[in-house]
Parts: C-alpha cells; sequence; structure tokens
C-alpha cells in the first residue's frame, strides 16, 4: 500500500537497489563455483589424458619388444602353442598366433580374429611377419573411460558441499534485499537481521541504522505537520468569531474574510485527514455499503447527475464520502460542466467514474495530479494548484485495496476512474 511521504525518493532509490540484488546472486556465485569446477576439471583431464598418451605410447613399444623376444622363430607346433598358452595366462586374455597367410598357428583361449577384431585387441606384427593378437589391450581405452566417471564424482561431490555455503550466503543477500523492498514500499519500521561480522552484516547494520534515522525525520515530519494543522484552527475559529460578531451586515470585505477563512479551514481539515491516514496507514472501521447510493447522496448536494448500478463495497463510509466529494469539487473547480458520475460492477471489481467536459491535462502529467498541491505546468501562483484533494482520493482508495487513475476521454474533458474490490 502506498502512502503518501515526503521521503519517497529514498524509497526509490531503495527499490532500484533491490531490483538489482534480484537478478539471483544465488545462481551466479553457484553457477561461477560450478563453472570454476569444470574448468579445472576439464584441464586435468587434458593434462592426465596427454600424460597417459605418451606414458602409454612408451610402455606399448616395450611390451611389443618383449613379447616379440619371447615368442621363438622357430615353427615348432608344441614349443609355439606351450609359448602362447603360458603368454594366455599371465596376461590372462585370448591370444592367437598368426603365420605370414594369415592361417591360426597356436592359440590361447578362443584365439581373437587377426581381421576386424573385437574392441581393444592389440596386434604384434613380429620379426619374421607373424602376427600376435592379443585380445585385451592393456594400454588401451579402458583406463581413459574411467576418467569422466572419476571427474564428475568429483564435481558432484564439491557441487553438493559448495550448496549450501553458497546458499547460506545468499539468503542473506535475499534478506538484505526483502528489507530494502519493504522500506521502499513505505514500510519505515522494517529492518534486516545481522549476523555475523562479514561485509553482508556491515551493509545490514548500516542501513539499519540509515532506516532508523530516517523513520525517527519522517515521523518528527508526521508530528509537526499533525501539530502545527492542528494549532492553526483555534485562530481560525476565533477569526471566524470575531467577523461574525463584527457585524451583521454583509459587505464585500467580509464576504471575500469568510471565504479565505473556510478554504483555509478546509485545508488544514486535509491536512489533519492524510496525516492522521498515513500515521495509522489501515481502516479503523469497516463495513458493508451501497456505493451506488453513497454516490448519489454526495452527486445530489452537489448538483451532478448519477448513474450505474446498484453495487456493495466493504469500506468506512465517512472516507468513501470523502473520496467521492473530493472527485465532484475537483470536477466543479477545475473542470466544465456538465459533470458525471457513474458507478459500474465488472467481475470482482467496482468501477466508479466522475467526467467533466474542462479542458483536461497536460500531457505527461496524468500521474503527477494525484501528488499533493500539484500545479499543472505553466499555470500561475494566483491561479492555485489542486492542494491535498485528489492526493487523498489515491490514499483512501489504496487504503481501501484499491487504485485511482485519470483518463482523457477522446471527445475531451477529464476522467477519474476509482476501481475497488467488490463486496462477496
Amino acid at each position: 500500500m502506498r502512502r503518501f511521504r515526503p521521503f519517497s525518493f529514498l524509497g526509490s532509490g531503495f527499490s532500484r537497489v533491490g531490483a538489482r540484488v534480484r537478478e539471483s546472486i544465488f545462481l551466479k556465485v553457484y553457477i561461477t563455483l560450478l563453472a570454476c569446477l569444470a574448468a579445472v576439471a576439464m584441464a586435468s583431464a587434458i593434462y592426465w589424458s596427454s600424460s597417459m598418451d605418451r606414458d602409454k605410447l612408451d610402455w606399448r613399444k616395450r611390451f611389443e619388444h618383449f613379447v616379440g623376444r619371447m615368442v621363438p622363430l622357430n615353427n615348432n607346433p608344441a614349443e609355439l602353442r606351450q609359448m602362447v598358452e603360458r603368454l594366455g595366462e599371465a596376461l590372462d586374455t585370448d591370444i592367437g598366433l598368426y603365420g605370414i597367410d594369415g592361417m591360426l598357428i597356436a592359440s590361447s583361449g578362443k584365439a581373437p580374429p587377426q581381421v576386424g577384431g573385437r574392441d581393444g585387441a592389440m596386434q604384434i606384427r613380429l620379426r619374421d611377419g607373424r602376427v600376435l593378437v592379443v585380445g585385451l589391450d592393456p594400454f588401451g581405452g579402458g583406463s581413459r573411460k574411467r576418467v569422466l566417471p572419476y571427474l564428475l564424482l568429483i564435481a558432484t561431490v564439491v557441487g553438493a558441499a559448495g550448496y549450501p555455503v553458497v546458499r547460506n550466503l545468499t539468503r542473506r543477500l535475499e534478506q538484505l534485499r526483502t528489507g530494502v523492498e519493504k522500506f521502499g514500499s513505505g514500510s519505515l519500521s522494517a529492518r534486516v537481521p545481522v549476523r555475523g561480522g562479514d561485509e553482508i552484516a556491515i551493509v545490514a547494520k548500516s542501513f539499519n541504522a540509515a532506516a532508523a534515522r530516517i523513520e525517527q525525520l519522517v515521523n518528527a515530519h508526521r508530528s509537526l505537520l499533525a501539530n502545527a494543522s492542528h494549532e492553526l484552527r483555534s485562530p481560525l475559529a476565533r477569526l471566524r468569531m470575531a467577523v461574525d460578531l463584527h457585524g451583521e451586515g454583509v459587505t464585500d470585505q467580509r464576504q471575500e474574510i469568510v471565504t479565505n477563512l473556510k478554504e483555509i479551514d478546509e485545508l488544514v481539515e486535509e491536512i489533519l485527514l492524510a496525516s492522521r491516514l498515513d500515521h495509522v496507514g489501515k481502516l479503523e472501521k469497516t463495513e458493508r455499503l451501497d456505493l451506488t447510493a453513497l454516490v448519489a447522496e454526495e452527486c445530489a448536494r452537489h448538483g451532478v447527475e448519477a448513474a450505474g448500478q446498484v453495487t456493495e463495497v466493504n469500506g468506512d463510509a465517512k472516507l468513501l464520502r470523502r473520496l467521492v466529494r473530493n472527485l465532484l469539487l475537483n470536477a466543479g473547480r477545475h473542470g466544465r460542466p456538465p459533470v458525471e458520475a457513474e458507478v459500474q460492477a465488472d467481475g470482482k471489481l467496482v468501477r466508479l467514474s466522475v467526467r467533466d467536459h474542462g479542458d483536461g491535462l497536460p500531457k505527461g502529467e496524468e500521474t503527477r495530479v494525484f501528488e499533493a498541491f500539484y500545479r499543472p505546468s505553466g499555470r500561475s501562483e494566483a491561479s492555485g494548484g489542486w492542494g491535498l484533494g485528489l492526493a487523498l482520493v489515491k490514499q483512501i482508495a489504496e487504503l481501501h485495496g484499491g487504485n485511482v487513475r485519470y483518463e482523457a476521454p477522446a471527445d475531451g474533458g477529464a476522467r477519474f476512474v476509482i476501481e475497488l474490490p467488490r463486496a462477496v
């Protein structure tokens, strides 16, 4: 709920800070951690792979040389079969020895084929042209295939261990963001928890100190405004009594004084009401009301035509009457007749519109008209401004859970539309 605040510019600044923090610091920090981990894992894998390739090439040459020397150069079938069987038992794999013509000479277990062999088989060409096929390459890709699961395991463990640390850090930032947003939206009592002694805790302490100081200044300003307005009523009442006692006759000077006193009295009353609503911040009492009947009564007092269907809302009758009255007075003072008021029901909303046929507002000032003491661009001091009338309309509408906006009809004039929740 937005209220009339003299330090609203501070709220917008804090809201912008909250918007920046809202861009998911947790995801940024956690993804950065995982990206660094992935870079380290990739660099380790490349280094490990290149080192293993060099070592495998060196050991493969030694292995081929060793096995080549073990196989005898003669063609004694018994001796060749005995050597191949022993080599197969030592390596725990299938082995086949093929001649120059491609025929199988000896084997251990199920001899792997020489051409189109199974994956991972190792072929060693001997000095005399024969080929020894080993079923399992001890220097093949098996070790490399085990590297990826190992790196994934490390990444999973580190990611799981880093999650609570990063989450705890960013949760405190989110709490700081929430406190800033609450303060910026008008809740001047909002504070953020302070935990630890790091930079985040220091920022939280600084924010709490600044928020406390601003709340103190705003409360002092509200108190001064309310007390000054209240004190003004006594001399105004005495002035009016003195004018009444001065004489019974009506003169132009006396009528001017009475008119000015009435205007000042109304302004003081509006200042007091705005200050009270801003201080209380909620409706003191609510009841079920026929908004159409309430609008019709106020329109009858001001000679304005009212139309609409029977529609009920929950709210404060006195404040809603002030809302309607201010809209009608605003249309009479700053617009031109005829002034029209209409109440319509639209689903869960009730829409109240008050239209006049004046010049409307300058383009670009549709929202500024609801500021306190708004004066259109180019308007002189002597012609006056809008005072607190529309600012109170906005304040009362928001206290009832609604909103107000300005519309410029196509055929000219000005229309103010109030939307309130419909009574269930």
